[in-house]
């Protein structure tokens, strides 16, 4: 909105409206959609493989075996009376009921029932449709049984099956629980910040049509097949959209509350609040955005997926930002601050009155002392960074991934207690013909419990003739352990390390080999990724700060502030929390956001410091710019913190580490880096820190 077009009042009021009919548009068609957005959301075991791993070939010559892409079930009886036949009868009837039932989603026979040496526990195997609505089905199946079996029997449904059932339950309060908390977070702080109510209205509104306008575009690609949705990536875009937009309306809105000084049109003050804020919301928005897009660099399939989807909502962010909040600034003028409406009073802001208040006490003590402030707060996060030696990023167990009341979760630690714990999670072994016997024999040796068969496609292991394909058999066994304990883990290890000298050629997989591989590619994926973001960082610092040193400083002190809150979250995940360990894309989703975010306001400070530069002496323009950027950047730090907190309402032990860590990070960044150490460091190098070029002002 140009100053020539707003010059005109018609136009003052109509461009706004039409801008606001757009957005409201949007609103309207991707409202919709939020509901049916699982539909085109996929939480199954395939979509976090690794691109290329021995797991993932597995998965995919699995079906040159295997005619049903069945995702088993097991179901798991225990409290059965050893002496009372109507248990034993009604148990034995359980195939036949389940089947019977038009819900039952099955995919084949049901194997069992598998009694326990005790007789005090039942076994089931069921084989669910991959089609289905898996977490439909086995909830289905849990009220089946308790009908027919009544209260004297625990019944419990799991395996992949159950425990994807639960996970998508879990994921559940993503639509719900997390949007509110987050949009009530929001609003609490921003009522605090503003002390007006028109003003955290209209933030909540920008939010709500920037997410969605982000659900539109993404259901749209998902239901094409363009991008791939999880309910980690949809939980992640939620509370990313929020924090971008209220972040970058703090910016704007800040800008245009010091505008409304300078000039007496509300209208001409908006002009000059939009453009001084773009370059560094611009700047801000395409780092994050590229810093998302590098996740398409990652082998695992989730981190790839979540890359373009949270893309796309920080650039819904992006436009709602610089389009929507200025048309509702146009149109309420200096009311939308009611009732603590800026003045103009030119005189106060530029006839040189002393400034009071917070940030100028920051800004007096960060004059006096500025090496010994940097050195003080550097040596503060280098000692916490001392806390990475204790982080255990090495993956954890589905059943401790989980971290509400779960049926399934319950049913497999109770699994190992009656039966093979790995039962309905089979090792598979894809191996040539001519090497069957030594497969078998190693197999066994390394399992120790010999469940290895060739597979020959009757339930009855071997019964039947080996089903062969270009040479190569099928074989499965079964673990003692739960398939993905890190024993688990190190029993594959082993597995894959005899074969490759027994049975060259032979790959395993399954459900343990595909928690392994994604593990180590995850690992592998931390040491590939940083280094690009950290370049594509470095650039567009140096693109908008026209420097190379400021770029450089600016990057470490965000590396330093995600090791500090990487090393302080690992001893609370250990010693307060009692994590069993963490996922393996903590880290890596910890130092996107982190690093991502945390420039943010790195940005928002060294360009207002930049701007300031060009009429004064670089040290003065630091000061003064920690001052006018301080309470609005300290502000957008607690908002972006309290709505990645809210990802703590999921209780996915992922999801729940994440939030830890980028809300602490936010709050490190903001209060101790962006505070602190850069305006100290700034003004204890001087002029320098514009190298090789240099500020008017000096």
């Amino acid at each position: 909105m140009g100053r020539s077009l707003l010059e005109n009042r018609l136009l003052r009021i109509v461009l706004p409206l039409a801008v606001l009919a757009i957005w409201f548009g949007i609103a309207g068609a991707g409202g919709p959609a939020f509901g049916r957005i699982a539909k085109v959301e996929s939480n199954s075991q395939a979509s976090f493989l690794p691109a290329n791993a021995d797991s993932t070939r597995v998965q995919a010559q699995l079906p040159h075996y295997v005619s049903s892409s069945a995702i088993p079930a097991v179901i798991l009886l225990t409290h059965v009376s050893v002496q009372s036949a109507s248990d034993r009868e009604r148990i034995a009837q359980i195939p036949a009921v389940l089947t019977a039932s038009e819900r039952a989603g099955l995919d084949g026979k049901i194997v069992g029932p598998i009694w326990s040496r005790s007789g005090m526990a039942a076994e089931f195997l069921v084989p669910v449709r991959s089609s289905a609505a898996v977490n439909t089905v086995v909830d289905h199946m849990r009220t089946v049984l308790s009908s027919h079996l009544g209260s004297e029997v625990h019944v419990y449904v799991t395996g992949p099956a159950g425990l994807t059932a639960d996970l998508i339950s879990a994921f559940g309060g993503i639509d719900g629980i997390l949007l509110l908390v987050a949009l009530i977070t929001v609003f609490v702080i921003l009522l605090l910040v503003y002390r007006s109510v028109i003003l955290p209205i209209m933030v909540l509104l920008l939010d709500m049509v920037a997410l969605s306008g982000a659900i539109l575009v993404v259901y749209a690609l998902a239901a094409h097949g363009t991008i791939e949705l999880n309910g980690q990536a949809q939980g992640i875009l939620s509370i990313l959209v929020i924090g971008a937009a209220t972040d970058y309306s703090l910016l704007i809105i800040s800008r245009h509350r010091e505008a409304l000084q300078h000039e007496q049109a509300s209208w001409k003050a908006l002009i000059r609040a939009v453009r001084s804020a773009a370059a560094p919301i611009t700047a801000s928005a395409v780092t994050v955005i590229l810093a998302l897009l590098c996740l398409l660099f990652s082998n695992l399939r989730s981190n790839q997926s979540l890359g373009p989807v949270a893309a796309i909502g920080v650039g819904c962010a992006y436009c709602a930002s610089m389009s929507f909040l200025p048309a509702l600034l146009l149109l309420l003028g200096r009311s939308a601050f009611w009732p603590y409406r800026p003045r103009y009073s030119p005189r106060d802001v530029d006839g040189g009155k002393r400034q009071k208040g917070l940030w100028a006490a920051v800004a007096s003590r960060v004059e006096r002392a500025p090496r010994l402030i940097w050195m003080l707060s550097t040596g503060v996060l280098l000692v916490a960074a001392l806390g990475l030696t204790q982080l255990r990023a090495q993956g954890v167990s589905n059943a401790a991934t989980i971290r509400t009341a779960s049926n399934a979760v319950d049913g497999q630690r109770l699994l190992g207690s009656y039966f093979p714990a790995g039962a309905g999670s089979p090792v598979d072994v894809i191996a040539p013909l001519s090497t069957v016997p030594s497969t078998l024999a190693t197999v066994d040796e390394v399992l120790g419990n010999h469940s290895a068969a060739v597979y020959t496609g009757s339930p009855i292991p071997g019964a039947g003739q080996p089903v062969i394909r270009d040479g190569r058999v099928l074989i499965t066994a079964t673990l003692s352990e739960d398939p993905t304990s890190s024993h688990a883990l190190s029993i594959i290890r082993e597995l894959r390390s005899k074969l490759s000298t027994t049975a060259p050629g032979a790959l395993v997989g399954g459900e343990t080999a595909t928690a392994l591989d994604t593990n180590a590619t995850a690992q592998q994926d931390l040491h590939r990724i940083i280094p690009i973001v950290l370049a594509v960082v470095v650039v567009i610092l140096a693109v908008l700060l026209r420097a190379l040193l400021a770029p450089v400083l600016l990057i470490i002190s965000v590396v330093l502030s995600y090791s500090a809150t990487l090393g302080f979250s690992a001893l609370l995940f250990n010693n307060v929390f009692r994590y069993p360990g963490a996922d393996p894309s903590v880290p890596l989703f910890g130092f996107i956001f982190l690093v991502a975010l945390g420039i943010d306001y790195n940005i928002f400070l060294m360009s207002r410091v930049r701007e300031e530069a060009r009429g004064m002496p670089t040290r003065k323009a630091v000061l003064r710019g920690l001052q006018v950027t301080g309470g609005v950047i300290t502000s957008a730090g607690v908002v972006l913190a309290a709505t990645f907190a809210a990802l703590g309402v999921i209780p996915i032990l992922f999801l729940i580490q994440l939030a830890v860590i980028v809300a602490l990070g936010v709050l490190v960044d903001t209060i101790i880096v962006r505070s602190l150490i850069i305006p100290a460091l700034s003004v204890d190098v001087g002029k320098a820190i514009w190298w090789p070029g240099n500020a008017a002002g000096d």
